[in-house]
């Protein structure tokens, strides 16, 4: 039984299989998800599991070299925001529109669907290499 990191083994896999600059979305319970889009769904409950704590499970495995998110978070969700900015650290994040975040979950890898019900818990976040 693996012990440590990421536990869910669509998420585990999916973590492991990814390369130099594709893309997983960690999403909130809300957002469409492509039928061409892998879609790993966490969702148990309202709130369960947490966008942010997903966001920092996935950071824990996974090289990010930049991340993306709809500029209606700043503007809507101000408080999750800036726990997101903060959780990424050093993490380039750009703002792109609802609209255009929604557009790019079609290239993603995979949409990781979380419980959460705060507008616009969205982000994409694209792998770097550990070399």
């Amino acid at each position: 039984m693996k012990q440590h990191g990421t536990l869910n083994r669509q998420l585990s896999w999916t973590i492991a299989s990814m390369g130099h600059t594709d893309a997983i979305v960690v999403a909130d319970a809300g957002l469409p998800i492509p039928d061409s889009t892998e879609r790993i769904d966490l969702a148990l409950r309202e709130g369960v599991p947490g966008f942010l704590e997903t966001v920092k499970t996935v950071l824990e495995d996974l090289k990010v070299e930049r991340a993306v998110v709809a500029a209606e978070t700043l503007e809507r969700s101000p408080e999750l925001h800036g726990k997101l900015t903060a959780l990424l650290g050093d993490i380039p994040v750009d703002s792109v529109s609802h609209e255009e975040l929604k557009d790019r979950t079609s290239s993603a890898r995979a949409v990781v669907r979380t419980g959460e019900f705060t507008p616009f818990a969205n982000v994409i976040l694209y792998s770097g290499v550990v070399f």
